[in-house]
């Protein structure tokens, strides 16, 4: 089976390209499960074995477990068709169609849950294309929200607007104001109007994302005026510090950004003004996001090893709702479920772990500023052999993956899309080159994309298909898609299982 054949049959399901109609049952779904008290580590290596010491799958049972398999799982009339079902294996797809047309589940069509539990399979994994290759490295990439637009920051200035419905044509080729070092991040309104870009510079720039004519070039106050956002108290402060990550507001209203000068800034948009700058670490702060579509609760990630949890209902200047420890090295980035109550952090412990904001912690007095067991650099030294087996010993986090390579830069990784896999995949970049798709519960690797020749710096997965983009230091971006024959359960590229412990 093709994408296109996935594609037809996706639209058989009574969903094209845009966004499909959330089930109004799925947040009734989402509300069962208790909480559970206990907690052990899922160290899982690339190779599918584990350490002696480490029980695996320390997920099942808890609350992220139940819900990911709500969002996956198909009705029990569905599973009835397929009596291998009722021992956890897929129902499959000709028997999903057949019980969608007998109507089993009594609604007529599959819910979301259903379709996540077909589109799940497929996992983006046949040999890529190249959608671009540029002068200089690529930094950051980003589908948008309805997956009909493609952002691309690179080294040498160029931010570029994809039209993937359009042949992946360019839409807009921008060129950065102000560079210093790179496009350090991009972010795209909600309504798709304007994009934000970043640099090692205290100002975010704002430009119109979809004026001017197919490919025009957006030259900054020559051709288009980018208009400077003062993240700094001193407007004509340029230099002071540098912004690491900006991000849209689920509404669009405000922007929230960390930076080298170990704060959280949002900036209003409306007032146009900064409205709150939070002094929140003690080294620079890599990563920031809001939590859900709420904004009020927001997380940020640090080089100082430490999660922290902030509520703007409750704010007390300078002092976080709650910290989570865990990572041996500081955090490059971080990925909310949307839920606010889990999210993932890439560290350059060379691990990835998913957290649970309910286990925080009220303060960091408690614990070491940095595990730190070895002088290492990851911007010009290989991780040390022996600190991979060491953990932290008040970690707080309900699992770890680990695999991949983070050196050299801040890789990203992300929950994979709520639309076609109910989010039970986690997937990165990687130093060597690759992409890594981990399964959120088992901590396996399902997946290992090779292809780069360089490293993989950030990667972004299309909303509804299964389609990944990834963006390397090679100066290419790739084009993963999904072909016949790599459903999960026997992908053609690398793969491992869990070995079972005797």
């Amino acid at each position: 089976m093709d994408l296109s054949s996935i594609a037809e049959t996706y639209i058989y399901m009574g969903h094209g390209m845009s966004q499909p109609e959330e089930e109004e049952d799925e947040e009734e779904e989402e509300e069962a499960g208790a909480p559970q008290t206990w907690s052990t580590d899922a160290t899982v290596s690339s190779d599918g074995s584990r350490p002696d010491d480490v029980r695996p799958s320390p997920l099942v049972g808890q609350d992220i477990s139940h819900l990911t398999k709500l969002r996956t799982a198909p009705s029990e009339m569905c599973q009835s068709l397929c009596p291998r079902a009722r021992r956890g294996t897929y129902v499959s797809t000709t028997n999903m169609l057949t019980g969608r047309e007998a109507n089993v589940s009594g609604r007529g069509r599959f819910s979301s849950s259903e379709r996540s539990h077909v589109l799940s399979r497929y996992l983006p994994s046949t040999r890529p294309w190249s959608i671009d290759k540029m002068s200089s490295k690529a930094y950051v990439s980003q589908f948008s929200a309805d997956g009909t637009l493609f952002v691309a920051g690179f080294q040498d200035r160029h931010i570029r607007i994809y039209s993937v419905d359009n042949g992946w044509r360019v839409q807009k080729d921008i060129l950065a104001r102000n560079l210093r070092w790179t496009v350090t991040d991009t972010s795209l309104s909600p309504d798709q109007r304007f994009l934000v870009y970043s640099t090692m510079s205290p100002i975010v720039h704002i430009v119109n994302a979809g004026s001017g004519h197919a490919g025009e070039e957006s030259v900054a106050n020559v051709t288009e005026i980018h208009e400077g956002l003062h993240f700094s108290n001193n407007e004509y402060d340029g230099h002071g510090f540098g912004i690491f990550c900006v991000k849209f507001s689920t509404d669009g209203r405000e922007l929230v950004a960390g930076s080298s000068d170990d704060s959280i800034y949002v900036f209003d948009l409306e007032a146009n003004k900064l409205s709150l700058a939070i002094s929140a670490h003690t080294e620079d702060v890599n990563t920031v996001s809001f939590a859900d579509e709420s904004g009020h609760i927001m997380y940020s990630g640090s080089d100082d090893s430490f999660c922290k949890v902030w509520d703007r209902r409750c704010f007390i200047r300078g002092r976080a709702a709650g910290v989570l420890v865990g990572h041996l090295e500081g955090i490059t980035f971080l990925d909310s479920r949307g839920d606010g109550r889990y999210f993932i952090s890439n560290g350059k412990d060379q691990s990835i772990k998913l957290w649970d904001i309910r286990k925080m912690s009220s303060n960091t007095s408690a614990y070491p500023r940095r595990m730190r067991y070895t002088e290492w650099d990851y911007r010009w030294m290989d991780y040390p052999t022996y600190c991979r087996k060491l953990k932290h010993p008040n970690d707080q986090s309900l699992a770890t993956y680990k695999g991949h390579q983070v050196l050299r830069t801040l890789i990203r990784c992300y929950f994979s899309p709520v639309s076609s896999t109910g989010q039970k995949y986690i997937y990165t970049g990687s130093h060597d080159g690759c992409i890594y798709i981990y399964d959120v519960i088992t901590g396996d690797t399902v997946s290992k994309l090779v292809y780069h020749s360089s490293t993989v710096r950030d990667c972004s997965w299309h909303p509804f298909f299964p389609m990944l983009v990834s963006s390397s230091w090679d100066n290419v971006l790739a084009c993963w898609e999904a072909s016949a024959g790599n459903e999960a359960k026997n992908c053609d590229v690398k793969k491992t299982r869990r070995k079972k412990r005797m």
